[in-house]
């Protein structure tokens, strides 16, 4: 069995369109699910959401989910962290989080494709969260022109621990999540 809940083979077969609908609106609901801190940056549910659709669905679902999220964003609708949306926020400060959360939804179903291993879903699930904090750091720094070390404290330190522990319970209710899927599109 690979990491899809696709049972038609047509990426476009209305199921197919439906779930990925259904999640990407998850995705954006996910982004007011946070806890502002005192630097202006929140936590929020978007990365545990981001990584349960890369372990979960085929990587074109996953891609196209992310893809729709970032989109809507884009043209201003208010999906991105604390409800934002546009352009600027896009190449803002906090932007880079956004793209990080693309490319992982890109390559989480790349590495875990094969059938459902704990250790390994878990492993890339912390590695996907480790990258978003870094990816999101690196930007900081780029953007707000800062030094690593301020952007390494701004942008990896208040938000790894959290991420990673949402990242293991990602990992963790991936198979189950999955089997609930395919048995309410059966």
């Amino acid at each position: 069995m690979n990491n899809s809940i696709t049972r038609n083979k047509n990426i476009f077969a209305t199921q197919n369109l439906v779930l990925m609908a259904l999640f990407a609106a998850v995705l954006c609901v996910s982004a007011y699910i946070s806890i502002p801190l005192p630097n202006g940056s929140h936590i929020t549910a978007l990365n545990f959401v981001v990584t349960l659709i890369g372990l979960v669905f085929a990587l074109e679902q996953s891609f196209l989910i992310s893809l729709v999220w970032l989109l809507l964003g884009a043209v201003g609708v208010p999906v991105f962290i604390g409800g934002q949306g546009g352009i600027g926020y896009l190449f803002g400060q906090y932007g880079g989080y956004s793209f990080a959360f693309v490319i992982i939804a890109i390559l989480l179903p790349i590495f875990c494709k094969r059938e459902y291993n704990r250790i390994s879903f878990t492993i890339a699930a912390i590695i996907s969260a480790v990258f978003v904090d870094v990816f999101g750091s690196i930007w900081i720094m780029i953007i707000g022109g800062i030094n690593l070390k301020a952007a390494f404290i701004a942008g990896f330190l208040p938000f790894i621990v959290l991420d990673t522990i949402k990242a293991i319970v990602a990992a963790q209710i991936a198979p189950v999540f999955r089997r609930i899927l395919n048995n309410a599109i059966d």
